[in-house]
């Protein structure tokens, strides 16, 4: 499913947070986000899993107005896993994982083996079949984080809007959970805190700094040190990876005016 982004705005308070967004990813992309803190990356994510709504612009799915569509519908065609989960549920890891069936389910919300069978793959699939189980307030930040990257995987999205998703992760969990979302074959919009990752991982990657895109492009064509310089303060070295030949960045201060 494709996502284009259309002018978007959003004002928060009076403030203008996000301005002239315009952004695309096409079907089976994995789009990145990068910027330093406070740019409005998360900003810009909250509005294309619409717990914000633009002050102008719009969010398409394969051409439909994502803020159009009914809460239902667009639940079906796109998941979210926020920076920050919310509320502390005292719920097991598969009721946790269940809640994304909902979408799919009557009005009654009633659970079929076919939803238990999902949400059992979508475990397994994280590698968390093991915390089944478990409450959910006893598992570690990392074990969480599989949880909800399971939840959101069980909702069967054909867009996946992950905000940080590697957060709490040591850098094997990280590793796999974004190949994982790589190999699922949906559309991907991330933010994503790491340079590294984001080069070795996204299709495309735009920088966000101040609230607009300063720059786009394929990760080898964005990733440069002037631009690194500008927008995050940094002086950075380029190394192609050994393996994969994805740009990779080794970092030092910039020398004091």
């Amino acid at each position: 499913m494709r996502v284009d982004i259309e002018g978007l705005a959003v004002d928060i308070a009076g403030a203008r947070l996000v301005e002239d967004i315009a952004l695309r990813a096409d079907s089976g992309q994995f789009v990145g986000l990068v910027g330093p803190n406070g740019s409005g990356k998360s900003t810009l994510l909250r509005c294309v899993y619409r717990a914000l709504r633009p002050a102008a612009g719009r969010v398409l799915l394969d051409g439909d107005d994502l803020h159009a569509l009914t809460a239902r519908e667009g639940a079906r065609r796109l998941a979210a896993l926020p920076q920050e989960s919310g509320g502390e549920f005292d719920f097991t890891a598969t009721e946790v994982v269940a809640m994304g069936r909902l979408p799919h389910q009557g009005p009654g919300g009633r659970a079929t083996a076919a939803d238990a069978e999902v949400c059992a793959a979508a475990l397994a699939r994280v590698g968390a079949a093991h915390l089944a189980g478990r409450g959910f307030l006893t598992l570690s930040g990392g074990e969480k984080q599989r949880v909800l990257i399971a939840r959101a995987l069980a909702q069967e999205p054909k867009v996946l809007v992950l905000d940080e998703p590697t957060n709490h992760l040591d850098i094997a969990q990280q590793l796999e959970v974004l190949s994982l979302v790589r190999e699922s074959g949906v559309t991907v919009v991330a933010a994503l805190h790491d340079l590294n990752l984001a080069a070795g991982y996204c299709d495309a990657l735009y920088v966000v700094a101040g609230g607009r895109i300063v720059a786009s492009g394929p990760p080898h064509s964005v990733l440069t040190a002037g631009l690194l310089a500008e927008v995050f303060g940094v002086r950075a070295h380029r190394v192609p990876h050994p393996v994969s030949g994805a740009p990779q960045l080794l970092f030092d201060r910039l020398p004091l005016a």
